[in-house]
């Protein structure tokens, strides 16, 4: 473990330098990943079921017989998970569910003058499509985090996609959350059967869900199509940034740390402290726990993207943070509630000691689908309203209408809009006449 060893003091660095050191990963290979899914695409599209099987076959060495699994295999998944598994997984559930009720919106109906009734409603999508990553890890409690926000909003149909072969786990959770439309398909293939269909997989509305590099591009193209759907959000490999002072537990550091770097090759972690004495005691710890490690391979992979920062204070390291706009972000510093409200870009905050980044992958109720990429500067975190639309409506009464009428007239007058002011003044002349 060699790579996260390099300790970088902001305060030599040029702004070229700093910059650099705080890159994604994945920037230095999108051209060729966008071509690659460019033309996933365009086959889905073209071929339909014929290429989501030989894709299939070439990324995931699987052969499919039927994409859609079947009742029987759900019901048998039931079976197959222990006492212990399902009772956390409850626990999680409930979390999860009392904190998206709480996102639950009263329908806004006021009367912004006499006369003049405006309403926002908010109602479900139609349809949906979640995405469960697998590939190295069956992440089922992402299945919590998408499909119970949508059976909170009323999400009429629901369609799960997933690498095959689909674990017990994803199954059983899919099946706990009232989804029974599940399809063994995964990567770029799936976004794009969900995106526009095949002969076998349902379009849909709005895509959700995390995943790698080419899942991530995925959603960004079709989204970005003429009739294609709409994303939650561009949610690519874990990010996970700390800040820390003298008072910071080295080993809690070093095991959060770690704890995102084992999700993929692509994810990039980040420690940033004014203490270069922490820093050194963290590099100490992450050597040491690292050995008794399953995904070592992989975790060694993404701490050649991650950093170690050593700055002037924990002012500059708020400012860095910003900058940076990480996806998960751990505050252990001795009042971190403190520095709270200096946090503008973030997509998830664990303050203290004792909240570690994996409370909010599991059970602590808030959700785990995140922006990265430092889509934290304008987006949030997936929520209950992203699982809705919301619908304006207004109402005018005779009295109210007369009363806005003249201030309408004024209004499209001078923005030359005659149209507009004739369907105003055609309602008062007919007004006038009746009077």
């Amino acid at each position: 473990m060699q790579d996260i060893k390099k300790i970088f003091y902001w305060n030599t660095l040029s702004a070229h330098e700093r910059k650099k050191i705080l890159l994604r990963p994945i920037v230095t290979r999108k051209n060729i990943i966008t071509k690659e899914v460019k033309k996933i695409i365009e086959n889905i599209c073209k071929y339909g079921d014929k290429a989501i099987h030989e894709y299939t076959i070439l990324f995931d060495n699987y052969t499919l017989d039927e994409f859609q699994i079947s009742d029987k295999k759900i019901d048998l998944s039931l079976g197959n998970i222990n006492r212990d598994l399902k009772k956390s997984i409850l626990i999680a559930k409930k979390n999860i569910e009392c904190f998206h009720q709480a996102q639950i919106m009263p329908t806004i109906d006021i009367e912004t003058q006499s006369g003049v009734r405006c309403q926002q409603i908010s109602i479900p999508l139609n349809s949906v499509g979640i995405y469960i990553p697998s590939g190295t890890a069956p992440l089922f409690s992402t299945v919590l985090m998408l499909a119970i926000p949508a059976n909170i909003a009323k999400c009429k149909e629901v369609i799960l996609c997933s690498p095959p072969p689909i674990s017990d786990e994803i199954l059983y959770v899919a099946s706990l959350c009232g989804i029974n439309k599940i399809f063994q398909i995964g990567g770029a293939q799936a976004i794009a059967a969900l995106a526009f269909g095949t002969e076998t997989i349902p379009k849909v509305d709005k895509i959700f869900g995390p995943g790698n590099v080419y899942v991530t591009e995925a959603k960004f193209q079709v989204s970005t199509t003429l009739n294609g759907p709409a994303i939650d959000m561009l949610a690519g490999p874990s990010e996970l940034l700390i800040i820390a002072d003298t008072k910071s537990n080295p080993d809690f550091i070093a095991a959060d740390l770690l704890s995102q770097a084992e999700h993929d090759i692509s994810s990039q972690v980040i420690l940033i402290t004014p203490d270069v004495e922490i820093a050194k005691k963290v590099i100490f710890s992450l050597n040491k726990q690292s050995k008794k490690l399953s995904r070592l391979n992989i975790i060694n992979h993404s701490l050649k993207n991650s950093k170690i920062i050593i700055a002037r204070d924990i002012l500059q390291c708020i400012e860095i943070s910003n900058l940076y706009a990480p996806e998960h972000l751990i505050i252990q510093i001795e009042n971190p509630r403190s520095i709270l409200d200096k946090i503008s870009n973030a997509s998830s905050v664990f303050l203290g000691p004792w909240s570690p980044e994996s409370a909010g992958d599991y059970a602590s109720g808030t959700n785990h689908v995140l922006p990265t990429y430092g889509k934290s500067i304008t987006n949030s975190a997936l929520g209950l309203s992203d699982f809705q639309k919301r619908i304006l409506v207004q109402e005018l009464t005779y009295s109210g209408f007369m009363t806005l009428a003249s201030s309408l007239v004024i209004l499209s007058e001078a923005e030359k809009l005659e149209a507009h002011k004739n369907a105003v003044t055609i309602r008062m002349n007919m007004l006038k006449e009746s009077i």
